[in-house]
């Protein structure tokens, strides 16, 4: 349990916390969700359309959506395992992130809901996902409206909204709680809708609904994003003091997941170049593999056939 005089002695600064609010975590997500989204209207104007999209592109989106919502529950975790330590500042851009995290993934959905339709396991699982990274933002959340009514100084730990600290005025308490209120609801409100979609059958009216939503999600993602510029020390203003600019420093950390947006591409190259084929342990003649002489796709740039310089 949180000791109570860390509720009562605030300190004037705090320092940073580069592993929930440094540059490369935040534009990870910016850049993800917006690659993704980019996709799903993609996807979901060619099927207005009446044509098929690409099977590239399918896969593309299917891998950020899961690197998205994967990331979303890891970052939320990690915010509520911190909570008797992390500050409302960085609770809050995990919150934000973490709203990203969910339009992202629920407009995937509505651009590859006939891809989960077909396979029951796919479908339960995006599901079971999709209900545990609600669960982690309603409480969070819940955390975010505690520390909006009770204003809580920013430089105590988030989980002090619980042992009542001394709370000031704040003039925009109404319009706060208002947009709190919204987000939560809207957060499950969406979970609602998109396990109705996928148990929904092929009505023609569901193109509209699907086309609808998407701008909605969008508008969702767009605004979080922003919240996240104006706000972080990375890219905006930190409504806290900082004791250093840590979030602002480009490490190996911050480089990780950016290059980790590379793996999808990776991806797309292979299924550009035809699926791998995987051989049996035998041939057809009962041959161990080690005693088999494979066919070597000579390469395109001066044509040898030969793996190596000397041999056949």
């Amino acid at each position: 349990m949180i000791d109570h005089s860390n509720c009562t002695n605030a300190p004037s600064e705090i320092p940073s916390d580069a592993g929930v609010a440094g540059a490369g975590v935040l534009l990870s997500f910016i850049a993800t969700a917006f690659l993704a989204l980019i996709l799903s209207t993609w996807i979901v104007l060619t099927e207005l359309r009446r044509s098929s999209p690409a099977r590239i592109t399918r896969k593309l989106l299917l891998s950020f959506s899961d690197q998205q919502i994967i990331t979303g529950i890891g970052i939320q975790s990690i915010a509520l395992a911190k909570m008797e330590s992390m500050v409302p500042y960085h609770f809050f851009l995990v919150w934000m992130l973490s709203s990203i995290s969910t339009a992202t993934h629920s407009a995937a959905l509505l651009a590859l809901f006939n891809d989960f339709k077909r396979d029951w396991v796919l479908r339960w699982l995006r599901q079971f996902l999709m209900f545990v990274n609600l669960m982690l933002s309603i409480v969070m959340g819940i955390l975010v409206l505690e520390n909006v009514v009770k204003k809580l100084d920013q430089t105590l730990p988030i989980a002090c909204v619980w042992h009542d600290p001394e709370t000031g005025k704040r003039s925009d308490v109404v319009l706060s709680v208002v947009g709190t209120i919204a987000l939560m609801v809207g957060n499950a409100a969406i979970f609602v809708m998109a396990v109705w979609y996928l148990h929904s059958g092929t009505q023609k009216w569901l193109m509209v609904v699907r086309a609808v939503a998407l701008l909605f999600l969008a508008a969702i993602g767009i605004g979080a994003a922003v919240r996240i510029i104006i706000l972080s020390q990375a890219f905006g203003h930190p409504s806290v003091k900082l004791s250093d600019d840590g979030e602002k420093v480009w490490s190996f950390g911050q480089l990780l997941p950016l290059l980790l947006l590379l793996l999808p591409l990776v991806s797309v190259v292979e299924i550009f170049r035809g699926e791998m084929r995987v051989p049996v342990p035998l041939d057809d003649e009962q041959r161990p593999l080690y005693e088999m002489d494979h066919e070597f796709q000579p390469n395109p740039l001066w044509g040898s056939r030969t793996r190596l310089a000397g041999m056949k």
